[in-house]
């Protein structure tokens, strides 16, 4: 296992090398110039001159990103030219508050998609199956943004139940720790401003978890029904064991690595930002993060946002891959 987790490792550098690469061939090559953009429409040709030769903009692509490259090793992901601030400091709000938003996303996406997928499993060919059936294929088909604005619609501006924007309450803002809001209620022992963190996240996690939650009980139902129909299942049942028992505890493990597969695409694909979710519901993520310097033209904040999203992706597949021996041992890294 050690062996394969460091092969794994050694593997992304690679992968995020060949990341950083198109990443920074793409911006490039989108219309427009960044001096131009900073010092706006009146500069002078001379002011716009001067400003490229002090970012580097007039050399070679190559020595550029050898040079983003070289800092990026360091450590250093270089400074916004938009906002002068150092990238690896302004990025982690935005960051945090994407984490928070796809941890949770993902436990109802998980919690709901699963447990539906297996009782229709159980209960193949019945009400229940076709009903969750049903839901899953209006889930994967509806437009998040739709969604997200019924949910205020509803929630927030007829039943004033919960809040429709924002992370917390402007008025009683969250004093940061770790950028983590709960994390950080709960070091500073504010219950009420938990409570209302919380309630910040319900409506946009649930907005933004329909579609994996949707996809997920549907790969949970077929992976169940192939494993029930195994002959270790016909044998507990043979055994007089409960349905509850056989379904829980012996089918479901052995149905789980399909589910697992799932799983960590969909929390990396939230991971890189769902600006949609994040736009309806003003949440300050890291994808609306990226969308702004794009709009920006600011190339340091684009290409390092791309690069911490994709490093947690593949750090989230390996992570994957190792929970499969951990479900089914069947299954060896050697």
């Amino acid at each position: 296992m050690l062996a394969y987790t460091v092969r794994r490792m050694l593997m992304l550098i690679p992968v995020l090398l060949g990341m950083s690469i198109v990443v920074f061939s793409i911006i490039h090559a989108i219309p427009g110039d960044p001096a131009q953009t900073i010092l706006g429409e009146r500069a002078t040709p001379e002011a716009i001159e001067d400003l490229r030769e002090q970012l580097g903009l007039n050399n070679p692509w190559y020595v550029q990103y050898f040079s983003y490259l070289g800092q990026v090793v360091t450590g250093d992901l270089g400074v916004s030219l938009h906002s002068k601030s150092e990238i690896s400091t302004e990025i982690v709000p935005y960051l945090a508050a994407t984490v928070e938003l796809t941890i949770f996303s993902m436990i109802f996406a998980v919690f709901v998609g699963v447990n539906a997928g297996i009782i229709s499993a159980w209960k193949q060919n019945s009400w229940f199956d076709y009903i969750c059936m049903l839901m899953a294929l209006i889930g994967v088909s509806m437009p998040i943004f739709w969604l997200g604005l019924m949910e205020q619609w509803y929630f927030a501006q007829e039943l004033k139940l919960l809040p429709s924007v924002g992370r917390d309450n402007p008025r009683d803002a969250v004093e940061a720790i770790t950028h983590l809001y709960i994390v950080d209620t709960i070091l500073q022992g504010r219950w009420d401003q938990l409570k209302d963190v919380l309630q910040h996240l319900v409506l946009p996690s649930i907005a933004l978890g329909t579609i994996p939650m949707a996809i997920i009980a549907r790969i949970t139902r077929s992976s169940m029904l192939e494993v029930m129909r195994s002959d270790y299942i016909r044998t507990a049942r043979a055994k007089g064991l409960g349905q509850f028992i056989v379904v829980y505890k012996h089918a479901l493990k052995n149905s789980l690595i399909p589910v697992l597969t799932i799983v960590g695409l969909q929390t990396g694909a939230l991971l890189g930002g769902a600006i949609l979710t994040e736009t309806i519901f003003g949440w300050p993520g890291v994808g609306r993060y990226i969308y702004t310097a794009i709009g920006n033209r600011d190339y340091p904040v684009i290409q390092s946002g791309i690069l911490v999203v994709a490093s947690i992706f593949v750090m989230i597949n390996l992570v994957v891959d190792l929970l499969y021996a951990y479900v089914d041992p069947r299954i060896k890294y050697r």
